[in-house]
């Protein structure tokens, strides 16, 4: 088994278009996702992340730290999710996302955990 990220890339205004009703909604919907991959013993975490209005970005450690508080006026899309998963392959992976309710209103990206130096699944 490997590990697989199924990370949800949203457009950045995206949630403000919904009502609460429809949050909670799509919300419940991928909480359903979860535990249905939990049930099958794929499930290793997931979670929902905040909007990028309350997000920091530090860059530059190795000289002079920056930061730079949220919203990022260049962002043209951002991470509102993710679940990570164990799979047999990548298309087991594939398959898996393809599942995903947030298909539907976003991209989910699925990508296999490796070391940095690791590009052996480029």
């Amino acid at each position: 088994m490997s590990s697989y990220m199924l990370l949800i890339i949203e457009p950045p205004g995206q949630r403000a278009t919904r009502t609460e009703a429809q949050g909670r909604e799509a919300y419940a919907s991928m909480q359903a996702f979860g535990d249905s991959l939990r049930q099958q013993g794929k499930l290793q975490a997931g979670a929902a992340l905040a909007s990028q209005t309350s997000a920091v970005r530090v860059s530059g450690v190795n000289t002079n730290p920056r930061v730079l508080d949220g919203p990022f006026s260049e962002a043209k899309e951002m991470v509102g999710g993710f679940f990570m998963v164990d799979c047999a392959s990548l298309d087991e992976a594939v398959a898996l996302a393809r599942l995903c309710p947030a298909a539907e209103w976003a991209t989910v990206e699925v990508r296999a955990l490796a070391p940095c130096y690791d590009d052996s699944r480029a």
